[in-house]
């Protein structure tokens, strides 16, 4: 199995919250978003140096709370020789940036 590549899907509940978050402060750009008309859910791909979340209103589309788990820089020591920050959206789904330090 050859796979080319993850994309974690995350629930979100409010569509001006996740664009104030995922857009406005952490910087990520909209590729493209979707609903079947005006009133239908949002479901949307967004993206920020190779990292790809899709984001979804939709009923059963992932669960508040959930890790991402990702090697890119951060800030804080771990006890796995990498620095790592974790940061947590309005619909407590976390994302943990991480960067290996090389201390073994």
């Amino acid at each position: 199995m050859n796979i080319e590549k993850v994309i974690p899907v995350l629930r979100i509940f409010d569509y001006k919250k996740a664009i104030e978050f995922y857009i406005d402060w952490l910087g990520f750009k909209i590729n493209w978003e979707h609903t079947f008309d005006k009133n239908s859910p949002v479901y949307m791909e967004i993206e920020k140096d190779g990292l790809t979340l899709h984001l979804s209103e939709h009923h059963g589309d992932g669960t508040p709370g959930t890790n991402v788990f990702v090697w890119k820089p951060g800030l804080e020591k771990t006890f796995y020789s990498a620095l790592a920050v974790t940061v947590i959206d309005p619909f407590q789904n976390r994302i943990i940036f991480n960067e290996k330090t090389g201390d073994e």
